[in-house]
């Protein structure tokens, strides 16, 4: 079961995050570990290298993409092989989105773009890059309508 997806800056503020199956008391906890992990690792780090870590029963894959640091967290047959899986399709569908590695400004920027991204991957149902693009085309709204 995949269980949190998290995104945040370098300063270990939240930018975005999805739970699944985490009862609400449990996730301050994942926040605090997730966050002190990426501190404690990505220091130095190169652009999409890999790190895993496991806690308890779960397993932990986490990267830094740009300027946010991406972590996901799974158990049971989300290992970490099947994560670093999660984790390449996530990556490529946030710079699909942002048009390159994005900066913090740039995530937040395409924000609703990569809610999207995000929802259309549920739990590993597309992890085709360009089906999941063609899935969040929008179009813009027409003026007259507003």
């Amino acid at each position: 079961m995949l269980l949190t997806i998290l995104i945040s800056n370098f300063a270990g503020h939240i930018l975005l995050e999805r739970f699944n199956g985490v009862p609400s008391e449990e996730r301050l906890h994942w926040r605090t570990v997730l966050v002190k992990l990426g501190a404690d690792n990505l220091k130095g780090a190169r652009n999409e290298e890999l790190f895993v870590s496991s806690q308890k029963s779960v397993h932990i894959v986490f990267t830094m993409l740009g300027g946010v640091c991406i972590y996901i967290v799974g158990k049971d047959e989300y290992d970490e092989l099947a994560l670093t899986e999660v984790m390449f399709v996530i990556t490529s569908s946030i710079k699909d989105a942002c048009g390159k590695s994005p900066s913090e400004r740039l995530f937040l920027d395409k924000y609703g773009k990569i809610c999207l991204c995000l929802d259309e991957i549920g739990i590993l149902e597309n992890t085709e890059k360009d089906r999941i693009r063609r899935l969040i085309g929008l179009k813009p709204p027409n003026p007259t309508e507003i």
